[in-house]
């Protein structure tokens, strides 16, 4: 049995839904986060034919006569579209003569929006739904989205807290379906290196046509040392011998492969000193802290670089929460010039605001609310909670809208 199959993935009703009303459904995301496992049971289900890019001959038939390939297919899955992106007009062409809902399911493990020919064939006939790695709420089987009941004024639950040790085991692990299956923290990591490895190698050429792979693991290393910080790109890729313009591209590249996110800042009108550079996380905890080589035992004896790896398995968290929420949520950070700063500021499409802090610590202190009481100020009414996430056990009030809560109610702590 795949991994992935173990655990229900909340996309799955969403892409139900856009099928019965939506010709072409494409479910993006990272390779290895369960993609081809969920449309092999929804092609089965359904009764659609099967075809996956990553089969040399199906590939070739793609490449060489897309047209002709489309026109012997009514309904079905195509797996791994961005190996092949001509075929997109051929499906166009196929979806203008006949225009029922669901008649294609695509999956793809880059960011095809990215490319102009897919944003502009399959405008109006196709929705894209995002499938990233496993959220601790899938792996848990708690079905609460945290960001719809933080919007409606309300944290979830927390039964039995993960704290500590056990924490900092699900943040190192991430949430790649192979990578929680092996049965140590070892053979996690030896399965994310040759993950990325492979990505490098394959679908990067595929994507952007790089040829000159060798300085892109040396650039992603250095990436990593800036999670969750704002970054100089040009200073960054001037150390692995990248000029800015380069360095702005590769990042360009990891975005598109799901790695990694540029992530805006927040502003509104009445801001004059805000920050405008966006700042960098990475989509998968355990990934990031395999590139960074952040061990158990060392964040058991020191946890100062565990709170960057601890704040981006927040993000993912959220992001992943963004993808099967009822309401549409964009995720941005909040610093101005006199360094006051909320890790994640979460806006709604009626402008309201939640706001996330991260702490690694079990103790919360005043200072750590500046931020979060700052982002407040400026919001006013639009300002629904802020809530810092801590390593404990108890949810509280602190007044003026802002929680205290643990970690682990980002998926309800219930074991």
């Amino acid at each position: 049995m795949n991994r992935a199959s173990i655990f229900p993935r909340r996309i799955e009703s969403r892409i139900a839904e856009a099928l019965l009303d939506t010709p072409v459904v494409l479910l993006a995301g990272p390779r290895q986060a369960g993609k081809t496992t969920l449309v092999r049971q929804i092609a089965e289900q359904q009764g659609l034919h099967y075809l996956t890019l990553d089969d040399a001959l199906t590939l070739l038939s793609a490449q060489e006569d897309p047209v002709g390939m489309m026109r012997s297919l009514g309904r079905a899955v195509i797996d791994e579209i961005q190996r092949a992106p001509q075929l997109l007009l051929a499906i166009k062409k196929s979806v203008d003569e006949d225009r029922r809902p669901g008649r294609f399911l695509l999956t793809g493990s880059a960011n095809l929006m990215a490319l102009p020919t897919v944003a502009d064939s399959l405008a109006g006939r196709m929705e894209t739904l995002s499938l990233l790695p496993l959220s601790q709420s899938e792996i848990q089987s708690c079905s609460a989205n945290w960001i719809d009941s933080a919007f409606a004024g309300r944290l979830l639950k927390v039964d039995q807290p993960v704290l500590g040790s056990d924490l900092a085991e699900r943040v190192l692990r991430g949430g790649y379906p192979e990578a929680i299956a092996r049965p140590s923290a070892k053979r996690r990591v030896a399965w994310a290196r040759q993950y990325i490895d492979a990505i490098i190698q394959r679908d990067v050429r595929d994507v952007a046509g790089i040829e000159k792979l060798d300085q892109l693991p040396r650039f992603l290393r250095a990436l990593a040392q800036t999670a969750g910080q704002m970054c100089n790109y040009a200073q960054l890729g001037s150390q692995v011998g990248l000029d800015g313009k380069t360095a702005a591209r590769y990042v360009g590249v990891f975005e598109q492969m799901y790695l990694l996110r540029r992530i805006d800042v927040w502003a509104s009108n009445r801001l004059k000193r805000v920050v405008k550079t966006s700042k960098l996380q990475f989509l998968d905890s355990g990934l990031l802290a395999a590139l960074l080589d952040l061990s158990f035992v060392e964040v058991q004896q020191d946890r100062t670089r565990f709170g960057h790896v601890l704040e981006t398995f927040v993000f993912a968290e959220l992001l992943k929460h963004t993808t099967t929420a009822d309401g549409d949520y964009r995720l941005m950070y909040y610093r101005d010039a006199d360094k006051f700063e909320v890790d994640i500021v979460i806006e709604n499409a009626a402008g309201q605001l939640v706001g996330v802090e991260v702490k690694a610590a079990a103790t919360v202190r005043e200072g750590d609310l500046r931020g979060l009481k700052k982002l407040a100020g400026l919001a006013g009414s639009q300002f629904k909670m802020g809530v810092l996430l801590y390593d404990g056990a108890e949810t509280l009030p602190l007044g003026d809208g802002i929680w205290a809560a643990p970690l682990s109610s980002l998926w309800g702590g219930s074991k």
